[in-house]
């Protein structure tokens, strides 16, 4: 019996990589653009995962329509401008065991990997082409073409894109929006514990996993229950 097609898709920011430094400073260039107060570490974070829009409105609720769109400017300004002096690779380094899992899951006949990101193109591009990565991902999804996490328009697309089947797919990813996003596409969710959002956020998940090291059996434990 031939095995189904299995995909896997990753969360980028607090799952692959971790981009908190130039995420938090690049927030607060934009907020200081606009003449307000920024917000605290905690706070960015919260919002990593959400596209840009959608993040500006929950830091700064009471900041009119067109200062958010101000602050996105000067956000993505400011976060180009921080990549262009340290790299892509150093500013956004990948987590320990990321890669090696990458290669042991794309050498497989029944995998496919995707990316679900709240990153832009342009970003998720430059991104994977620093660390070597593009060759991996047979579906990228972006904000730039999606509603907001967590709605499940990104999953549902990646599994149009691939033809993977509901059962046969996961989501991993480090934040409340990934694991609720799966949720609403009808797909098993993987929390990793190494991300931006505490794992008691994690309530949808169907597990939590504490390295890369032990992402493939989780996902094997998975696959075999869903078989």
């Amino acid at each position: 019996m031939t095995a189904p097609l299995r995909l896997v898709i990753f969360d980028v920011d607090g799952t692959l990589v971790d981009s908190q430094s130039d995420i938090v400073a690049a927030m607060g260039h934009a907020f200081a653009a606009c003449s307000l107060p920024a917000p605290d570490r905690a706070a960015v974070l919260s919002i990593v995962g959400l596209s840009l829009d959608r993040a500006m409105a929950v830091l700064a609720p009471d900041v009119p329509a067109h200062l958010h769109v101000a602050m996105e400017a000067a956000y993505k300004d400011a976060y180009v401008d921080l990549r262009a002096r340290t790299g892509v690779a150093e500013s956004s380094p990948l987590y320990p065991g990321a890669l090696q899992t990458l290669e042991q899951l794309a050498a497989r006949d029944d995998v496919l990997l995707g990316v679900a990101t709240g990153k832009s193109r342009r970003g998720l591009d430059l991104l994977l082409e620093a660390h070597g990565l593009g060759r991996f991902f047979a579906t990228r999804q972006v904000a730039d073409f999606h509603p907001s996490k967590p709605h499940p328009s990104m999953i549902l697309e990646a599994m149009r894109e691939t033809g993977a089947a509901p059962a046969d797919t996961v989501m991993v990813g480090d934040t409340s929006l990934d694991m609720d996003m799966a949720a609403a596409a009808g797909v098993t969710g993987i929390g990793v514990s190494w991300g931006y959002h505490p794992v008691q956020n994690l309530t949808a998940a169907s597990r939590i996993v504490d390295g890369f090291d032990t992402l493939l059996p989780a996902l094997e434990e998975t696959w075999k229950v869903a078989a």
